[in-house]
């Protein structure tokens, strides 16, 4: 029978912090769905066209990658919306088959409605918060985010002797 080895207080602590970041994701998701329904998107595609509109032009692998979500998942929402003329593929001279998503005036014009719309409600969601706590929030996220990536190209190998 193998042995159980108990957490730490910084891995408890740490549960702490992936257990309330999925619940913040599902709401989060949530509630990027309600702000993007009046404009015919989701939350998914919202936030395709929001890594487009930063940092654009972009392929389907590096929009996944800046977003961390599958190609798979991206590819579908790039399709959707090139159905609905919100971005448009055009040739990659880098890679024949992985074309660079841009948007439309359409798409950017119905991304501007969006951040108008997200910047009133991001900013009553951060009331009665700091600057600071939510900085360090982000840090730690960000951190936590980095060290997940680098397990994942690592192929997931337990670094610790046993």
């Amino acid at each position: 029978m193998a042995s159980r080895t108990a957490r730490t207080r910084k891995g408890e602590a740490a549960t702490e912090v992936i257990l309330q970041t999925f619940r913040a994701n599902g709401l989060f998701l949530a509630a990027g769905d309600r702000l993007a329904a009046d404009e015919g998107l989701t939350a998914a595609r919202w936030q395709v066209l929001g890594a487009v509109a930063l940092a654009r032009p972009l392929t389907v692998p590096q929009i996944a990658r800046r977003m961390g979500l599958t190609r798979q998942s991206v590819q579908a929402s790039v399709n959707r919306m090139l159905g609905d003329a919100l971005i448009e593929a055009d040739a990659n001279p880098d890679h024949r088959r992985s074309p660079l998503i841009r948007l439309t005036e359409l798409g950017s014009a119905k991304y501007a409605e969006l951040e108008r719309r997200q910047t009133t409600w991001i900013n009553a969601l951060a009331a009665g918060l700091t600057a600071s706590e939510l900085a360090t929030a982000a840090r730690i996220l960000r951190e936590l985010s980095n060290k997940l990536d680098t397990n994942a190209r690592d192929g997931g190998k337990d670094r610790r002797r046993r």
